[in-house]
């Protein structure tokens, strides 16, 4: 990484490569504003933006990349970009082809890191077909469910790999994993996985997988790390679970002339983790960003991570049977 993320605190993964700890998440952002958004958070000195197949707008994404990159706002080495590899490509002759999809959408030669998205493999839906291909095999019958698909993690993890020796991307890691399936992993992979991306908040604190991670020399990045925020048009929270509306955050905010949105990031990131908070709003591109220059206290940490009720936004095993007719619990 270059001399642009300067004042930006980093997390350093086990190869000693340097992840900027505030990154942009770009799921649900709409595709006729992504493109800007990307500009955008650039100009702010955004360096890590945090995409997937699955998200619907790499293309945009790549748009917006490149528009910056041309401008010469910033070199592309300056830049940590992370892609995830989806559900239907677990198949080992699938995963280069679903890489290089995104290497073209996102208009890049190497991403700098790729994750497995979730410890789920679907049935293949080839690219020609229907992408991104979603959660059901077939939206066009009467009734579509997911299916899945019998595919060995390592199986997957091996063709990763190959990514990496291809030169094609630098780091690989996996999303909404346990510690059980990491150790299996560790147990067996060639190339460790650099990052466990997972959803985390102060309803959701993740303290022993977390602390697993540290000491297995695996980055961690937590997604949805103002919680409820991204899931109440989704019908998949409540209002009153909303952090940025909690007491205790808005008292500690105002103890630090902060936004309550400010204080949570700060906490994610002084736990020694990446934070890819999403938004469209330039206000909030430039809030979610200035956290580097305040610390909570020891006190301040502790009470936040009291809030812990164990509460999962983001969990298969509750969104997929109302919205795609299959039970498919995965942390259970």
């Amino acid at each position: 990484m270059g001399d642009a993320v300067i004042g930006q605190e980093m997390i350093q993964l086990a190869s000693g490569r340097e992840v900027p700890s505030v990154g942009l998440g770009l799921w649900k952002i709409e595709q006729e504003s992504t493109a800007q958004v990307v500009v955008d958070a650039i100009e702010c000195g955004y360096r890590h933006f945090d995409s997937a197949c699955d998200y619907g707008n790499e293309v945009q994404t790549g748009e917006g990349l490149t528009a910056a990159l041309s401008k010469g706002s910033v070199n592309r080495e300056d830049l940590w970009i992370t892609s995830k590899l989806w559900n239907t490509y677990h198949r080992k002759e699938h995963v280069r082809p679903a890489l290089e999809k995104s290497l073209k959408d996102l208009q890049v030669d190497y991403l700098d890191l790729y994750l497995v998205h979730f410890p789920i493999a679907q049935k293949h839906v080839p690219i020609e077909t229907r992408y991104p291909p979603g959660w059901f095999t077939d939206p066009d019958v009467e009734h579509p469910i997911v299916e899945a698909d019998r595919v060995p993690i390592i199986e997957t993890w091996r063709a990763m790999e190959e990514l990496v020796k291809a030169g094609l991307v630098k780091e690989i890691g996996v999303c909404n994993f346990g510690c059980s399936l990491l150790r299996d992993l560790l147990n067996q992979a060639d190339v460790p996985p650099a990052m466990l991306q997972i959803e985390m908040h102060p309803y959701l604190t993740q303290e022993k997988l977390t602390r697993f991670c540290h000491e297995s020399n695996i980055g961690v990045t937590a997604f949805s790390p103002l919680g409820a925020q991204s899931y109440f048009q989704l019908n998949m929270a409540e209002a009153s679970e909303s952090l940025l509306e909690n007491e205790l955050i808005k008292g500690i905010a105002s103890q630090h002339q902060r936004s309550p949105a400010q204080v949570l990031l700060r906490w994610g990131v002084q736990r020694g983790t990446a934070v890819v908070p999403k938004t469209c709003n330039l206000e909030r591109l430039k809030e979610n960003i200035a956290i580097h220059d305040f610390e909570l206290t020891n006190e301040e940490m502790s009470s936040i991570a009291g809030l812990n009720r164990n509460r999962r936004f983001n969990d298969p095993g509750d969104f997929c049977e109302p919205a795609f007719n299959t039970f498919f619990p995965i942390y259970e």
